[in-house]
């Protein structure tokens, strides 16, 4: 625990507390869910997802101030992504997108310290396995697994690699599913209940990136 993975901690945590608050009000919200939400559970998701991931990233990327920059401004952008799914059940383009934009540039530039020389497996494991599940989920519904969970997946598997990303998304499903059992079990939600992945998807890339060997 150095001075700087405190403070980025810190700045994490008020970052996630700004971007809940950012969340209430943007993108557009439709009459499902009207803006202004007061603080609550969701505010305190976001604090400790800003706090732990930023910190995080100074602990894992310290030695490297370009990784630091570059895992520092994706996981910035995921925790605002985390805080407005939670909130209004979509992962903006304007976060999802820049970041695949900007994993690609990384990796194709050769300063990605978890992939390296090994960009075709990056491609792939970032590329194939969104492909799989947004296929395998059509029966479901459209948004069973939505295009915003694709584009997610796509700049998180990039940035991770191979094979980090797919320990992520397992990761993340697995949380899912013993969350879901849990709320289905409390009668918190039913079986026709809608709810989003975005924030699963995010933990378990966090954790694949921060703390998977």
């Amino acid at each position: 625990m150095t001075p700087l993975v405190i403070l980025l901690a810190l700045g994490g945590a008020a970052w996630g507390l700004a971007a809940d608050r950012i969340a209430v009000r943007w993108p557009a919200h439709d009459a499902d869910h009207p803006p202004g939400r007061p603080p609550g559970w969701r505010s305190a998701v976001a604090v400790a997802a800003g706090g732990a991931v930023l910190g995080g990233t100074g602990w894992r990327f310290g030695g490297d101030p370009l990784a630091a920059a570059v895992f520092g401004a994706a996981f910035a952008g995921l925790v605002l992504a985390l805080a407005v799914d939670l909130d209004q059940r979509l992962l903006p383009d304007l976060v999802t997108l820049p970041l695949a934009v900007g994993a690609l540039a990384f990796v194709l530039a050769g300063r990605d310290p978890l992939v390296g020389d090994a960009v075709g497996p990056a491609l792939a494991v970032a590329l194939l396995p969104p492909a799989i599940l947004w296929v395998v989920s059509l029966p479901f519904g459209a948004g069973a697994f939505g295009g915003g969970d694709v584009k997610l997946l796509v700049g998180t598997g990039l940035l991770a690699g191979f094979p980090r990303a797919l320990v992520g998304l397992l990761a993340g499903l697995v949380v899912a599913g013993v969350v879901l059992v849990v709320l289905l079990a409390a009668g918190r939600i039913s079986r026709r209940t809608f709810v989003p992945f975005g924030p699963f998807l995010i933990v378990g890339a966090a954790w694949a990136i921060l703390l998977a060997p």
